[in-house]
């Protein structure tokens, strides 16, 4: 028996693999995905989101790229997974998401598909936008003034291009290593960690979506989730998952206050 099964679930509610179903939409979130929505619809080149670890920004992404109509939108979710990326990987990768076949070599012959391509999904009536998750790995200058030449590409009253960068805290120096790039961000959004309310609501609404029928998680408990988790999105869920399968070996019915005490002094919390 898994604790899924125990607590009368139908799978695991507390999983840190984003799934659309569980999503969560507060209203720092909605706050934050219309303002991106307007930086797009506008085409003002450059918007920026950023969060500590943990606060949401992946999940932000996602539903930010999944919500963009492909009638409407050229659009492309990036994820950087490491800092050694040079800009001519990112020049050809963005060619490729926009739907470039044969990407050439060349560097120049690549920037001109790519205007081609630009030029193209605008006279389509359509917006070219290109999300970029973890972009705190984009670390060095030149990756930051190829960022700014996209931005230079534009028709009277419009950029052809609109990028959305999410990244942790120190993305804003780097995007500070090429000054006319800084000056270029358009809209600059902060998340932050959940309040109390929200953790609550937050819980209990992923409890529901795996089919929880009873009440497992008190307030007394969810006030501790919230203290040791700083209100983090991706903590609470560790601290929720441990304390269920806690809670299942010590055949808990209910998770108890000094059970989340113990998980988190097993995580470090």
């Amino acid at each position: 028996m898994s604790f899924e099964q125990y607590y009368e679930l139908c799978e695991q509610p507390f999983s840190n693999t984003p799934d659309p179903r569980f999503y969560f939409d507060t209203i720092q979130h909605s706050d934050t995905i219309n303002r991106l929505m307007y930086a797009i619809d506008s085409m003002k080149g450059l918007a920026v989101v950023i969060g500590d670890l943990g606060t949401g920004k992946t999940t932000l992404a996602r539903r930010l790229y999944e919500g963009l109509d492909n009638t409407r939108y050229e659009a492309a979710l990036l994820v950087v997974i490491h800092s050694s990326i040079t800009p001519e990987w990112l020049l050809r990768k963005i060619g490729l998401q926009l739907g470039l076949e044969n990407v050439p070599d060349d560097k120049v012959m690549l920037l001109g598909r790519i205007l081609g391509k630009l030029e193209q999904i605008f006279e389509e009536g359509r917006k070219a936008v290109v999300i970029i998750d973890e972009a705190n790995m984009l670390q060095n200058k030149a990756i930051m003034e190829e960022l700014r030449g996209f931005l230079n590409l534009e028709v009277p009253g419009s950029k052809l291009i609109t990028f959305v960068l999410l990244g942790l805290p120190e993305l804003e120096g780097y995007l500070a290593l090429d000054e006319p790039l800084a000056q270029r961000i358009a809209l600059k959004c902060r998340l932050t960690s959940l309040k109390l309310d929200t953790t609550k609501a937050y819980i209990l609404h992923r409890m529901k979506v795996a089919g929880s029928k009873r009440s497992i998680f008190s307030d007394a408990v969810i006030e501790l989730v919230h203290h040791f988790s700083r209100g983090i999105p991706r903590l609470i869920n560790t601290i929720c998952d441990n304390a269920l399968l806690e809670g299942f070996l010590l055949k808990k019915e209910t998770i108890e206050p000094e059970l989340i005490r113990e998980v988190a002094l097993d995580l470090g919390l």
